[in-house]
């Protein structure tokens, strides 16, 4: 960061979830707070959950909010202010480091939009040999349960991880407390 920005250009930006940030020079959080509004808004469409929908507003006030705090700051407190992915997206995204195990989560992702874009596109071509009830149910519902299905693994996956940690935590701990009691 080399100089504040502009208040009537940062007010101009903070409009659009995530401009204002990436305008102040704060890409990192702009870019995924920007992300996060139009992900909600693609699964609240594609899934066909509108309830999702409600968090739009609550995203948007605070990257408005975000913007004008930063943009208050002082001039000391605003240099060192440091870029930080919104919502701390680095820990569970693979957004800096791509390592054996975080390609492993892009490739299934990848792999499960590509299948989902298939799945969209073919669909439409099978309407001619299916009758309407069964495409409905097949081009509808299918798609929702096997997205509510990867969520709950993904979830218990996430679970299972903390666990982990949690478990290596105590166990290091333990090592500690006995080493101390020998020396």
């Amino acid at each position: 960061m080399t100089r504040k920005k502009s208040g009537f250009l940062a007010f101009c930006f903070s409009l659009v979830p995530g401009a204002g940030e990436m305008y102040m020079g704060f890409m990192k959080q702009g870019v995924s707070i920007m992300a996060a509004f139009w992900l909600l808004i693609f699964l609240a469409a594609f899934l066909n959950i509108g309830p999702v929908l409600f968090i739009l507003p609550i995203l948007w006030c605070y990257s408005f909010f975000n913007v004008h705090n930063i943009r208050g700051l002082s001039d000391e407190e605003f240099y060192a202010l440091e870029d930080d992915y919104a919502f701390h997206l680095d820990k569970f995204l693979p957004l800096d480091r791509l390592g054996r195990k975080q390609n492993t989560v892009l490739s299934a992702a990848l792999i499960i939009l590509g299948v989902l874009v298939l799945w969209n596109n073919l669909m439409d071509y099978l309407e001619w040999f299916i009758p309407s009830p069964l495409y409905w149910v097949i081009t509808e519902r299918v798609p929702q349960v096997f997205i509510g299905m990867a969520l709950i693994i993904a979830g218990l996956y996430l679970i299972r991880g903390k666990k982990r940690e949690l478990d290596e935590e105590c166990r290091q701990e333990k090592i500690d407390s006995q080493e101390g009691m020998w020396k």
